[in-house]
């Protein structure tokens, strides 16, 4: 394969990608009914928000069917925007979505900040522990133990609110249950509805103890947004006096005390949980390796359409970086002050703090003054200023490898200054910079995966959904670093025929 041949594969991807980029932007702007746009976390999991184990296409989840019977009741539409748990709220501060609903807990410090619906659904917190343990069943038998929960959720803070407990926070709640079973906590606290579907079906694990605390969801909106918030108010109303809302509960066998209590409903409920079942049976089915095949199978399209995501943004990128670095370091080495020191406060700034604080700032920061752009150019800018101030570096470097004396033979030849770093200075040390550019490419590839915290759906957010869907981290973990492995190649080997065509040969310059 020459190197025609990979550009032109390149080309042809980053084409499609900007094509979806540009189609799946275009469809928020349809006709037709107006949009319930919801903000939540599809790998939160079950029994929230999740994808369909039957059809990974399909999102299910009781807050998926309560947000549709509001958007139906109001006469709209509801439509997923994924973002991360954590910053779902910072999302309606971009206006990236109307509402927020993902078991996210009304507490006093979040009601100074945005509006909370009324509730929807009240619960507790449940402890887990190992089934052979028997020493475990209050709040106080915490003391002392590795205890695991989420990390933001109440349930944290009731264990700091206790004391002498060592917390283990984590991302995802499945990963917690995981290491419970494994012998690295000795506990884990988190909402009843987690409990249920991801420690009460496991035969390794119970449930302990009395209810703790009082936990209530509620749907967020902006404050500003008080005329939306007074009609999904009525829709919940409705939803609960018809008796919808307990339907879906009940389907998915989340009814409990509280919400009979809050409700006022303690009628016995003749709704079987058929959802709470089908999953169930997801859980409890009998894994082939047949069954596995055609399961990863079904994953190529969603993990096709992630791969090209993930492809055109670093490609992307990567081309601001070669720029922006080749601008901050002719600044830097070449143009007078002021300019040269901003160059050199910029290229420390980047290199100075974190990525992922970075992609926050370009994301969530800027709206508050106006500048408000996509999640995919968020991700090209924060990625491509990132590696861009590195690559200035590696372009310094090159800069200080050619002779000095180059430079003024060719001034005295009669070129001038401009010429003569363009003719004859940046050529060479482009071709000394161009191995740590490959490798700045590879490393960039990787830290695209930082974009899923600013609502970008790639590679590694994919597999983070499936995984925890499936709870399936070795296979899908094997298969997506072979993607990651098979996108990097033609990159490497683009690379070695840069390299072969442009460096130059000493040992030739030797012998002659």
């Amino acid at each position: 394969m020459n190197m025609c041949i990979i550009k032109t594969n390149i080309l042809k991807l980053l084409f499609v990608t900007l094509m979806m980029v540009f189609v799946s932007s275009y469809s928020y702007a349809q006709p037709g009914k107006k949009i319930l746009r919801y903000g939540a976390d599809a790998s939160s999991g079950a029994p929230y928000v999740f994808q369909n184990p039957k059809n990974i296409k399909q999102l299910i989840g009781f807050e998926v069917d309560i947000i549709n019977e509001i958007a139906k009741d109001l006469g709209w539409k509801a439509q997923h925007v994924q973002n991360e748990w954590d910053g779902l709220i910072m999302g309606l501060g971009r206006d990236d979505y109307d509402v927020a609903i993902n078991g996210i807990e009304i507490t006093e410090d979040r009601m100074e900040a945005v509006n909370f619906s009324i509730p929807y659904y009240m619960t507790y917190e449940q402890i887990v522990v190992r089934r052979d343990e028997d020493g475990i069943g209050t709040l106080s038998d915490l003391v002392g133990k590795v205890v695991g929960t989420l990390d933001g959720s109440l349930a944290q803070r009731i264990l700091e609110a206790k004391g002498g407990i060592d917390i283990r926070a984590y991302d995802d709640e499945s990963n917690s249950y995981k290491d419970l079973e494994f012998g690295r906590l000795d506990a884990v606290l988190l909402d009843e509805p987690i409990a249920i579907y991801y420690a009460g079906w496991n035969p390794s694990l119970k449930l302990t103890g009395q209810p703790i605390g009082e936990v209530t969801y509620g749907i967020v909106l902006k404050k500003s947004d008080t005329l939306l918030l007074e009609k999904i108010n009525k829709s919940i109303n409705r939803l609960k006096k018809s008796g919808k809302l307990r339907e879906i509960l009940d389907s998915w066998k989340m009814w409990n005390f509280m919400m009979a209590g809050y409700i006022n409903d303690h009628r016995e409920t003749n709704v079987p949980p058929t959802k709470y079942k089908e999953y169930l049976e997801t859980q409890g089915e009998k894994t082939t390796f047949i069954k596995i095949f055609k399961r990863y199978i079904g994953f190529m399209p969603m993990l096709g359409e992630a791969t090209l995501v993930t492809i055109g943004l670093s490609i992307l990128s990567m081309l601001v970086a070669v720029t922006a670095g080749l601008i901050l370091v002719l600044l830097r080495v070449y143009a007078p002050q002021p300019f040269s020191g901003l160059s050199v406060m910029f290229i420390e700034l980047i290199r100075g703090t974190p990525l992922l604080i970075q992609l926050y700032f370009i994301f969530y920061a800027l709206p508050q003054i106006g500048i408000k752009i996509s999640p995919f150019i968020a991700g090209v800018i924060g990625l491509g200023l990132n590696y861009g101030a590195y690559e200035a570096e590696n372009y310094r470097a090159g800069l200080f490898s050619v002779q000095r004396g180059q430079m003024e033979a060719a001034i005295s030849l009669g070129m001038t200054r401009n010429q003569a770093l363009r003719h004859v200075i940046l050529p060479q040390a482009i071709r000394l910079v161009i191995p740590p550019m490959t490798n700045d490419f590879i490393s960039l590839l990787k830290d695209s995966s930082l974009v899923s915290v600013i609502t970008m759906v790639e590679l590694t957010q994919v597999y983070t959904q499936l995984s925890g869907l499936y709870f399936d981290h070795l296979g899908l973990g094997l298969l997506v670093a072979g993607i990651y492995l098979l996108i990097g190649l033609p990159f490497v080997k683009l690379a070695k025929q840069a390299e072969r065509k442009f460096t130059v040969d000493k040992r030739k310059i030797i012998k002659r």
